[in-house]
């Protein structure tokens, strides 16, 4: 009796794996802002089809469906990956859902950093009553390519490049300050030092 329960539940959980992807709905759209774009891009395709169109390579290479939609194995990690990720750029997409009811889901991505990755906040609302299961994914040099060939520069803005000139300029200031602090202080001590000696 207890094999038997074991195996129906085994079946019960193969059968809602597999028809967790087909009950999963793609973006029909969606568009892209960040460092160094002075306007949103539109990534166009077919949010279904794989990656045949930008926006289906976007959807397939960059863990949307894992981290909207819960899956087993989970793909995702609640973990930050470490190291610089390099600038952040946001993506918004579109999701047809049930009675033509559309929702808006929000993406952060590293296009740049060394292994590309996404990121998908927990809890975010969509079809009424669902929420997106969230976390990070870890993508792949696909992902930037992807981004490339639908509009994002081929290497990050100068500003978000993460250069050494922010800090040597933040140096710099600090020294500025630590140079006059220390000569109005021997101004002080020579000051005081004739006061002292004109009362001797």
């Amino acid at each position: 009796m207890r094999r038997i329960f074991l195996l129906a539940t085994a079946g019960a959980l193969a059968a809602l794996v597999a028809t967790a992807p087909a009950a999963a709905k793609g973006p029909s759209t969606a568009s892209l802002t960040g460092p160094g774009l002075d306007h949103a891009i539109p990534v166009k395709g077919y949010g279904e089809g794989g990656p045949g169109t930008s926006l289906g390579s976007l959807v397939e290479l960059g863990g949307f469906f894992p981290q909207v939609f819960q899956q087993i194995p989970d793909s995702t990690t609640r973990t930050r990956p470490t190291g610089d990720l390099g600038p952040r750029y946001r993506i918004e997409y579109r999701v047809p859902g049930p009675n033509g009811h559309n929702s808006k889901l929000v993406q952060d991505v590293y296009p740049y950093a060394k292994t590309p990755v996404t990121y998908v906040s927990p809890g975010q609302r969509f079809w009424g009553s669902s929420h997106t299961h969230g976390g990070w994914f870890v993508a792949g040099p696909g992902l930037k390519a992807a981004l490339v060939a639908a509009g994002l520069p081929e290497s990050p803005p100068p500003a978000a490049s993460g250069g050494s000139f922010p800090w040597a300029w933040t140096l710099a200031g600090v020294l500025a300050v630590m140079v006059l602090l220390a000569l109005v202080l021997r101004r002080r001590r020579i000051t005081r030092f004739r006061m002292l000696r004109s009362t001797a």
